[in-house]
C-alpha cells in the first residue's frame, strides 16, 4: 500500500497536477497531526465549492463585472497554489488574462478549463488520501 501511495503521489507530479508546494505541506505533518495535509487540502476543496459558485453566478449577470471576475479568480488561485495544485493554477491564471482583456468568451471557456482540472484533482487526491490513509 505504502508503495502504491507513493506511485499515486509521483504520478501526481509527473502530470503536473501537483507542485513542490504539496511537499511543503507534507513537512509540516508530524504525529501530533497526521491528517494534517489532507484536513488543508479538504479545507481548499469545501472552499473552492462556494469560489466557483460565486464565479457561476458573476458569468451569468451582464454587466460582467471583470474586478470582481478577477478578484474571485484571485482568491481561488492562491488557493490552489497553497495545496500546489499547479494545473488549477495555471487555468486560473488563464481566466485572468481574459478578465485583463475583458473577453468574456475567453473567460468562460477558461472556467470551464478550471472547473475540469480541479474536478480531476479532487478525484485523484480522493483517491491518493484513501490509498495513504490504508497504507499508514
Amino acid at each position: 500500500m505504502q508503495r502504491q501511495a507513493a506511485s499515486m503521489k509521483r504520478n501526481l507530479f509527473n502530470q503536473d497536477y501537483l507542485d513542490e508546494q504539496f511537499n511543503e505541506l507534507e513537512e509540516l505533518q508530524d504525529d501530533d497531526n497526521p491528517n494534517f495535509v489532507e484536513e488543508v487540502v479538504n479545507l481548499f476543496f469545501t472552499d473552492s465549492v462556494r469560489l466557483i459558485r460565486n464565479v457561476d453566478l458573476a458569468l451569468a449577470n451582464e454587466p460582467y463585472d471583470f474586478g470582481r471576475l478577477d478578484d474571485l479568480m484571485h482568491q481561488f488561485k492562491g488557493s490552489s497554489s497553497s495545496i500546489g495544485a499547479k494545473r488549477v493554477k495555471r487555468e486560473c491564471s488563464q481566466f485572468q488574462e481574459y478578465c485583463n482583456e475583458r473577453n468574456i468568451d475567453g473567460c468562460k471557456r477558461a472556467f470551464q478549463g478550471v472547473k475540469q482540472e480541479y474536478a480531476t484533482l479532487k478525484t485523484k487526491l480522493d483517491a491518493y488520501f484513501q490509498v495513504a490513509r490504508e497504507a499508514s
